[in-house]
């Protein structure tokens, strides 16, 4: 193809990729030399905690074209998931009722997005014919925020997080992996001056400065991605946050900017925008399963999810529904999970032995 089409090509793309209900569409080349010193080192430190898949496979994370034979351009997109333009910190005041971090009330985005993804390059393919490609959505060896930044969809603010000066960082992240030579978009810059509002606000201090986080520290860590107990020191800060943790976008300041979503696979379900930390805990692994088909919160599993509540329920205000719902798990539970359950009834002043 010529320039003049590859050019009209990428303007194409863009429009088909609206069509489809991205909000943003650009277009980066592979080179990722300017991440990967930092991001080794962030390795080195164990910063990544239990997450051994983000030290794996280096080479095809900073070469994509050895993960994807061929690659010349990632065509990178992102889509709002925010349903509303509120950005207070007040839900964590409510020690009652759990907190589950916004991406994760509804539907699970991935499936969505690839399938959008999918048609985007279909429709690619019917005007041009064959050629290579492969999407991805938060999965493999693919150092999205990065793309993302390269290609301007916003830049890597100092909370990690991606952010686009008319949205925010609300939003969800895609590739597509191409091998066509398309023209590149120019990079976004960094907007976030001398703000600190995300570094401070952190319940657990885990950012070790600007654009570093230890996460091990990380509340969406701990309760997402680690599967034995949660540190002790951790307990108190994490709150009523059971899933996942908002605070360092919530307070962001282009956060002012959200657009939301009228996507509605990311309405919140089964009231888990506003759901009593009793409730939940009270649920049966089959109610579980049930309730977070299709959800994100499913692959944590059910014991991970008792652990989590019970250290909400340990930070929340003390009651007879709430000491009754603990002790009637207290003999039953796995031991990973009593554990959670003894410290939350110790916080009441109730002892293990009672």
């Amino acid at each position: 193809m010529s320039d003049i089409e590859l050019q009209d090509l990428a303007s194409a793309i863009k429009d088909w990729g609206a069509e489809l209900g991205f909000q943003q569409v650009a277009i980066t080349d592979i080179d990722l030399s300017h991440y990967r010193s930092s991001y080794q080192r962030w390795i080195e430190e164990g910063c990544h905690g239990e997450m051994q898949y983000m030290a794996e496979n280096q080479d095809k994370r900073f070469f994509p074209e050895k993960l994807v034979e061929g690659t010349a351009r990632v065509i990178s997109v992102r889509m709002d998931y925010a349903k509303d333009k509120s950005n207070s910190l007040a839900p964590m005041e409510d020690r009652d009722t759990a907190y589950i971090a916004r991406y994760a009330r509804g539907r699970d985005y991935h499936k969505l997005m690839r399938k959008r993804l999918q048609r985007l390059a279909e429709k690619i393919q019917s005007e041009i014919g064959e050629f290579g490609y492969r999407a991805f959505v938060d999965s493999a060896p693919v150092l999205e925020r990065a793309f993302a930044e390269k290609s301007g969809l916003g830049w890597i603010g100092k909370n990690t997080m991606l952010i686009n000066k008319q949205a925010g960082s609300w939003f969800f992240l895609g590739e597509l992996f191409t091998d066509l030579a398309l023209p590149i978009d120019e990079p976004a810059s960094d907007h976030c001056g001398s703000c600190r509002a995300c570094l401070d606000v952190c319940p657990t201090n885990a950012f070790l400065g600007p654009n570093k986080m230890d996460a091990t520290r990380c509340i969406s860590y701990l309760t997402i991605e680690l599967r034995n107990s949660i540190p002790l020191e951790f307990r108190k800060a994490m709150g009523n946050r059971v899933f996942g943790c908002d605070d360092c976008q919530l307070v962001c300041p282009w956060n002012k900017f959200t657009q939301p979503s009228d996507e509605s696979d990311f309405s919140p379900r089964h009231g888990l925008d506003d759901a009593a930390l009793v409730d939940l805990f009270k649920w049966t692994e089959q109610e579980f399963l049930e309730r977070t088909a299709g959800s994100p919160i499913r692959r944590i599993g059910y014991a991970c999810w008792l652990r989590n509540l019970a250290v909400g329920l340990g930070n929340a205000d003390s009651s007879a529904a709430l000491i009754a719902a603990l002790e009637a798990r207290q003999n039953t539970a796995p031991p990973m999970v009593r554990e959670h359950i003894e410290w939350a009834l110790g916080q009441h002043g109730k002892s293990s032995a009672q």
